[in-house]
């Protein structure tokens, strides 16, 4: 029997209230692209901002800044955690 791999999503401030949710678990057959969790992630929450603010935001794959890096370039591995930080006001 195959076992279920996920790719864990956390959301925090801004996309977290888009998503209407802290997280969400993607199943994967093995590693997928940023820009392939960010489709998903937005298919899970329809009618919602969650496109327009997952645009915006940093990501982390990993605890690594994907920073200005092409998301479709961006290899998720299976188990990995990809975090959505919305810009923060203040300094």
């Amino acid at each position: 029997m195959v076992e279920t791999q996920v790719v864990h999503v956390h959301y925090w401030a801004g996309a977290k209230h888009a998503a209407g949710t802290g997280a969400d678990e993607l199943e994967v057959d093995g590693a997928v692209s940023l820009a392939e969790v960010v489709r998903r992630a937005v298919a899970l929450h329809p009618g919602t901002d969650l496109e327009r603010v997952l645009a915006v935001c940093s990501a982390l794959v990993g605890e690594q800044p994907v920073g200005s890096q092409d998301p479709g370039s961006v290899q998720v591995e299976p188990g990995a955690t990809v975090e959505f930080l919305p810009p923060f006001a203040g300094g």
